[in-house]
């Protein structure tokens, strides 16, 4: 069977992973809501990002910085004049597209990096229509800049202008100097940051894939160009994101890839730029980017501020600027890739099931009294739970027949489930089922504890 994002994303509703933002007035394009089990899957997801990243390394620290920046900030990244989408209206039902995703779901062909007259020259050339109404007259391309502007006082004639950050890295650029002036970090080092960003950009309704507001996890390391090998230094980053992805989150690695950008597509100021893509429902998109910056960024902020963001090796006392490799995850990708990766139909049961890792599931296990009117199964069934619920994330279920509990478990991703029914009155014992093969085991309460924490 096939698996369409319809059914992802019915799934992810139904069942409270993910829900299209301000629903009850119609909606807002581009926006999602983490339901309860989204909620606690992402969360998931975010610790052990941290500790794999962060935590669990000597030359990396954390950094959490605003999520509005002053205007300056992205005039010197370069964000103001040139953060922007090429973009086509129909002059007919009035509707706004992307060119470039025009143009590639057209005629099945990359357009990155090509040039505004280059692109409304491919759509004049192939006659492209409206994706909407199918009407043939569309404007030319024209640049639509992607950041949110802020005005931040009370009155609009004396605000000030600022942006919604449109990445995290900048934040954590403007504040390298702070953090060598605090830290006793050498180079190599590097800084990590995990927070939300917005782009005003219109995207293809791939659900959490592409959203005006979205949650980023990126690195920056900064490292000698004259003591160290930046192509190993770019390898390791690489194996450190496929080992993420493989490893602590258990993606299969044949639904993995990974692609590099040829000169056109790639920033004019990085080096080397590759993309580890997942195979979505829609295909080979991209999850984790990796790019070699030089020293782009922090010289743009030393022209612009007139601060002095160089470095000064305690050996040589040599000053210069450091350069930096960037490996930066979209949040809301993994998310998506996750539940695409975990979801299974099982034809011999007729049941969907989300085969996640014990370590992403939003619940270990559940605990069942197999009739909710009979007091003394209930009675022994809150007392496991109540033990268990220290130890795991644990869910209470009482509600209609055994099976139906069970297939509600399987769609919410949670490994096994613990039945308290008349047996466990006679003899201590509960039914554990597995997720994944449905198979069932008598096990004694008092050793249900360390034969959960042995299968997982």
């Amino acid at each position: 069977m096939t698996v369409t994002l319809a059914d992802i994303t019915s799934l992810a509703k139904r069942r409270g992973f993910l829900f299209p933002g301000s629903d009850i007035y119609g909606g807002l394009a581009n926006t999602w809501d983490y339901g309860p089990l989204g909620a606690e899957l992402k969360r998931k997801i975010k610790d052990l990002w941290w500790k794999f990243f962060i935590t669990d390394r000597e030359d990396m620290v954390g950094l959490d910085s605003s999520v509005i920046l002053h205007s300056k900030v992205w005039e010197a990244s370069g964000h103001v004049a040139s953060f922007a989408d090429a973009m086509v209206d129909c002059k007919t039902c009035h509707s706004r597209t992307r060119a470039d995703h025009l143009i590639e779901d057209s005629l099945k062909i990359k357009v990155e990096g090509k040039s505004l007259t280059e692109l409304t020259q491919i759509i004049k050339d192939n006659k492209i229509k409206c994706p909407t109404c199918g009407g043939k007259d569309l404007t030319d391309a024209r640049s639509f800049n992607l950041l949110f502007p802020v005005h931040l006082g009370i009155l609009a004639e004396t605000a000030d202008l600022a942006y919604l950050r449109g990445e995290t890295a900048q934040g954590i650029f403007i504040n390298f100097k702070n953090i060598t002036d605090s830290t006793r970090l050498k180079l190599p080092f590097g800084v990590g940051q995990m927070g939300k960003s917005f782009r005003n950009e219109i995207t293809k309704g791939q659900s959490i894939f592409r959203t005006v507001e979205f949650e980023q996890g990126e690195i920056e390391y900064f490292f000698n160009p004259e003591t160290e090998n930046w192509e190993k230094l770019f390898d390791q980053w690489l194996n450190a994101m496929k080992g993420f992805v493989t490893h602590a989150l258990g993606i299969q690695e044949k639904n993995l890839r990974v692609r590099e950008h040829d000169d056109q597509e790639r920033s004019f100021y990085s080096k080397k730029t590759v993309d580890l893509e997942y195979n979505y429902p829609f295909g080979f998109k991209e999850l984790w980017g990796l790019a070699y910056r030089t020293d782009y960024d922090l010289n743009q902020h030393i022209k612009h501020s007139s601060k002095d963001l160089s470095y000064t090796d305690p050996f040589t006392l040599k000053k210069f600027v450091p350069h930096v490799i960037e490996p930066a995850v979209g949040i809301d990708r993994l998310v998506l890739m996750i539940l695409c990766d975990a979801y299974h139909f099982d034809d011999s049961n007729h049941r969907i099931v989300l085969k996640l890792a014990p370590s992403l599931a939003p619940y270990t296990l559940a605990v069942f009294p197999l009739l909710r009117n009979n007091e003394e199964l209930v009675g022994k069934a809150k007392e496991i739970f109540d033990t268990l619920k220290k130890s795991y994330r644990t869910a209470w279920d009482d509600r209609g027949n055994i099976g139906k509990r069970y297939f509600y478990q399987d769609e919410m991703g949670t490994p096994f489930c613990v039945t308290v029914d008349h047996q466990t009155l006679e003899d201590s014992t509960v039914t554990v089922r597995d997720r994944d093969t449905t198979s069932q085991e008598r096990v004694s309460i008092d050793k249900l504890a360390s034969y959960i924490a042995s299968h997982l």
